[in-house]
């Protein structure tokens, strides 16, 4: 248990592992696949759309997104172009599909005028069958971009639910970390949301951010808790390379895990159920609706710049950058590119039988559901235990509890979550994001 102990007295925010590999293991591939090959090996019956809108009004000094501040000319008209030619390729090379989820991400999709906005959502229903009242639709949001406008075009889009990155209600807080952004401001973003009748309110905080204190992220989630809204998503700080805090070394470990623990004192005892580390939901929250989908067995199709894509066997992306001019450089190969060449995959990583039973396992793992053996084992038709023997360490760690049919996390073990993804990623994909050159 040697691995495990040492990563267990190191920082508890070692890598948030909301996907397995990382896009920091992607590499050019040998040769580029053609999508109708690729696709036409794959389950097709329950798949995410997911679409990237790369544009933020300000760099956050957190951020490490794919997403360009305040871009300029016809940068925004020409990638909503390209995403046009890139969605009528795509959907005529994966054949017959059918979608259960969807998400608009970035970046700052609402940093999209009205008009725009409109036609990225036009395209998912136009071009790839995913429209309003069939599935789910999530779209990201920031305060100072919602308008009464863009939110009647989200709600008229079958939006059911919009998540509002927050992060704090401090102002002081918020300017720490190169958001200037007036409380009052969010306050009326968060109105307006209301008045718009989107089902769902997500809002994403940050604990651990520079300046801040226990009582201060309290103060935050109160004011936060005024709005009910039926998610909250805690997220720790993290210090990662090339954003602005990252070139600073600044950690604060101590204080992140006073805050988590805090923070979740009060959310459930205000009736929220934890989901996993960061996810709280509501009790008054509507069920999800639509078709049943799950992300450890199911695929994804992602348009845009900054999005990716995950067939069971290869999980493909155009090239990642931190740092904005790196970031510009892609973006404006992408708005130039030609319609056939989004026909293929030519950057991504190849997932091993070893990756695809590790990505299995965290996901699961570190989700409330917990990992079931009768899903792993007709998965994968081996035992857990036969091709993952160290996950037994988790129970001997005494982060986990083993039941009937599954292993799940404790409460030590939520609030190690981005201690026992990371230990659980093979070495070859470990290898790789320590090799990354960043840009």
């Amino acid at each position: 248990m040697s691995d495990l102990r040492t990563r267990l007295e190191g920082s508890p925010y070692q890598g948030y592992s909301y996907s397995y590999p990382h896009k920091t293991a992607y590499r050019p591939l040998a040769e580029p696949v053609p999508l109708a090959e690729l696709w036409a090996r794959e389950r097709k019956d329950a798949l995410y759309l997911y679409l990237h809108v790369p544009f933020c009004g300000m760099r956050c000094g957190f951020c490490n997104l794919f997403t360009k501040a305040r871009p300029e000319g016809s940068l925004v008209d020409r990638y909503l172009d390209a995403l046009g030619r890139q969605a009528r390729v795509v959907r005529e090379a994966i054949g017959e599909a059918s979608f259960a989820r969807m998400a608009v991400g970035g970046g700052t999709p609402t940093f999209l005028e009205a008009e725009a906005l409109d036609c990225v959502l036009g395209l998912a229903e136009r071009v790839m069958g995913a429209g309003p009242g069939r599935i789910p639709i999530s779209v990201e949001a920031s305060p100072g971009t919602l308008t009464a406008e863009k939110l009647r075009v989200l709600a008229d889009r079958g939006t059911t639910r919009l998540s509002l990155g927050v992060e704090s209600f401090d102002e002081a807080e918020a300017r720490a970390v190169n958001r200037p952004q007036a409380t009052a401001e969010v306050e009326r973003a968060l109105d307006l949301i209301r008045e718009a009748r989107i089902p769902t309110l997500n809002l994403d905080l940050i604990y651990g951010l520079p300046g801040q204190s226990v009582a201060s992220w309290l103060a935050s989630l109160h004011a936060a808790l005024r709005h009910r809204p039926e998610e909250l998503y805690l997220y720790p700080l993290y210090v990662r390379p090339q954003t602005t805090l990252g070139r600073a070394g600044r950690d604060w470990d101590d204080l992140r895990l006073a805050c988590y623990r805090e923070g979740r004192s009060l959310l459930l005892g205000e009736g929220y159920a934890q989901v996993s580390m960061r996810m709280f939901r509501s009790a008054q929250a509507p069920p999800e609706a639509g078709p049943p989908y799950r992300c450890q067995e199911d695929g994804m199709i992602g348009l845009g710049c900054g999005a990716r894509s995950y067939a069971a066997g290869l999980h493909y992306a155009d090239a990642y950058a931190v740092r904005q001019r790196g970031v510009g450089a892609i973006l404006e190969g992408y708005a130039s590119r030609p319609g056939a060449a989004f026909g293929l995959a030519d950057h991504g990583h190849r997932l091993s039988e070893d990756d695809r039973r590790r990505r299995f396992v965290i996901q699961s793992l570190l989700s409330g559901e917990g990992l079931s053996f009768s899903d792993y084992s007709r998965q994968f038709g081996s035992e857990l235990g036969d091709d993952l023997p160290e996950i037994a360490e988790l129970e001997e760690a005494g982060l986990a509890t083993r039941g009937p049919d599954a292993l799940r996390l404790n409460e030590r073990g939520i609030e190690r979550s981005d201690v026992i993804g990371p230990w659980l990623y093979s070495r070859k994909v470990r290898t790789l994001m320590e090799d990354y050159e960043w840009h």
